[in-house]
């Protein structure tokens, strides 16, 4: 089958910023005097691909809900002037140039279930901004990143599209969208079902 568009996740899918993220959190966590809480790579990577809310529970249990979800806030507002502030070479292999190809034939999008401003980060930073054509979020919506892949597709009119990501989270909203799901084998999960699997981008440009 032939698509029209193709939509991609980032973490996992586009780049690995873990590490780097991680850093930024804990940039923050010791400004606030808690150090106990900091993270490393390890910890984030069942977490990468759910919303903040979710990440917030997970990392701070402990910490009362009116409390719990500024302090991600914040923590996720310093990651991101630390992400703008590096220059991030944790693309996979290949990323830029297959899209670079991808998008002499296709549309290109991006959904994540990331914070606003981090969409607009990797595009800048793995040097993205000729091949990808619109982005949303987490951030944006406020919502799943089923409904939010809904949203897009109908905001940029696609008739046809499959969404390339890596975890379970991701195969669940290809399923609540109704649309193909590629999996990003070389990422962080290994979801229950797929409808091709990718152990490299650049596996995209011969399907």
């Amino acid at each position: 089958m032939t698509y029209e568009s193709l939509i991609f996740d980032i973490d996992g899918t586009l780049w690995d910023s873990r590490a780097l993220v991680a850093e930024g959190y804990n940039l923050q966590l010791r400004k606030e005097g808690l150090d106990s809480l900091c993270v490393d790579a390890e910890r984030l990577r069942p977490l990468f691909g759910k919303v903040m809310t979710d990440i917030a529970d997970e990392l701070f249990p402990h910490i009362p809900g009116p409390e719990r979800y500024p302090l991600m806030e914040r923590c996720m507002l310093t990651e991101n002037r630390y992400l703008q502030e590096n220059p991030c070479k944790i693309g996979y292999p290949g990323v830029r140039e297959t899209l670079e190809a991808l998008a002499k034939t296709h549309r290109l999008f991006i959904v994540s279930n990331a914070q606003k401003g981090y969409p607009e980060l990797c595009i800048e930073k793995l040097g993205l901004q000729s091949c990808i054509q619109a982005h949303l979020c987490f951030g944006d919506t406020g919502t799943s990143k089923g409904q939010t892949i809904l949203q897009l597709m109908e905001r940029e009119q696609i008739t046809s599209c499959a969404y390339i990501g890596d975890t379970q989270g991701d195969y669940e909203a290809t399923v609540e969208a109704g649309v193909p799901f590629f999996w990003a084998a070389y990422g962080f999960g290994v979801p229950e079902g797929y409808d091709r699997k990718l152990d490299a981008i650049g596996d995209l440009l011969n399907l």
